[in-house]
């Protein structure tokens, strides 16, 4: 069975996925052509099948990641210790996109 795993991990190796994930470049990213233009079909496609819950769950995902690259996240830990005052709102907000996944997900119905 891990010789089955071995080349994908060579490969996500050799292309450093994992590297591109850690320093993601949100004004790169949908500035580029070769992602824009997917995401945007995928967008109007959901909006003329009118899938609000797949472009609900989009938006949260998309504001989601913005928001973990933000500076407020960023001054979360300084020097190695968690900043007390910023764990709340952080909190909140996960805990209101779970609320509104969990709403779209099982709640709410067509």
């Amino acid at each position: 069975m891990p010789d089955i795993f071995g080349p994908v991990v060579d490969f996500l190796n050799s292309t450093h996925v994992v590297e591109q994930i850690r320093e993601i470049d949100a004004k790169g990213l949908f500035t580029n052509a070769w992602f824009l233009i997917p995401f945007l079909s995928f967008l109007g496609y959901k909006l003329y099948k009118q899938d609000v819950n797949a472009l609900v769950l989009t938006g949260i995902a998309v504001g989601l990641w913005l928001f973990s690259g933000s500076s407020y996240m960023a001054g979360l830990v300084v020097g190695g210790h968690i900043q007390i005052g910023k764990i709340l709102p952080v909190a909140f907000v996960f805990i209101g996109a779970i609320a509104v996944v969990v709403y779209f997900l099982f709640m709410r119905s067509d």
